[in-house]
């Protein structure tokens, strides 16, 4: 895994220790060489974690739309700098950057963007690692609904399973780098009569 698309706040959020984990991921995703693909943001979590790798001798590619760009939310001090014309090619650009997927906390961009990448694992249009950094217990509940989703018969347990979770940056990454999808063959019920 030579790049890890992290998706995270264009806010840092209410507690510190979000901001810490971005400068943690970021030295995490250094120290093992694999580059970092962002939304290309210079505020929040977003800037965080790419200040932190580029701080540490990394590379960081941001890929962010050009009415973002444009009113001066890019990141300029990135390795590489992608300005697109929407969200939606923005979102194809970094899965086609990265070879894994991170969701760091974060508000509905975040959300969209992870269960997005989720989605098109589920329908076998890539079979990359993804995960979320669960920084204190934020995704807890998240977890939880998913596990219901599969309890419930609404989400195959092998689906549910494709989402890693660790609190800790390096442990997140040695499970991604472990991770082997599973393939579903037949994911819809037969219809019944």
């Amino acid at each position: 895994m030579k790049s890890v698309a992290v998706y995270c706040g264009s806010s840092a959020g209410t507690n510190e220790i979000y901001r810490q984990q971005a400068d943690a991921l970021g030295q995490a995703l250094v120290a093992r060489n694999i580059t970092l693909v962002y939304g290309g943001g210079r505020v929040g979590l977003m800037g965080a974690i790419a200040d932190s790798v580029m701080q540490h001798g990394g590379q960081a590619i941001g890929v962010i739309p050009d009415f973002l760009a444009n009113k001066e939310l890019a990141h300029l001090g990135l390795t590489e700098l992608f300005v697109v014309k929407s969200m939606h090619e923005r979102k194809l650009k970094m899965s086609e950057l990265a070879e894994g997927f991170i969701a760091m906390p974060g508000g509905y961009g975040t959300m969209e963007e992870l269960f997005e990448m989720l989605t098109w694992g589920q329908l076998g249009m890539h079979q990359k690692p993804i995960g979320v950094l669960n920084v204190n217990g934020f995704y807890d509940h998240l977890l939880l609904a998913l596990d219901t989703m599969a309890t419930e018969g609404l989400l195959r347990r092998e689906n549910r399973d494709q989402l890693l979770q660790s609190p800790v940056a390096n442990a997140l990454l040695d499970k991604m780098l472990a991770y082997q999808p599973v393939a579903v063959e037949k994911w819809l019920s037969p219809p019944t009569t």
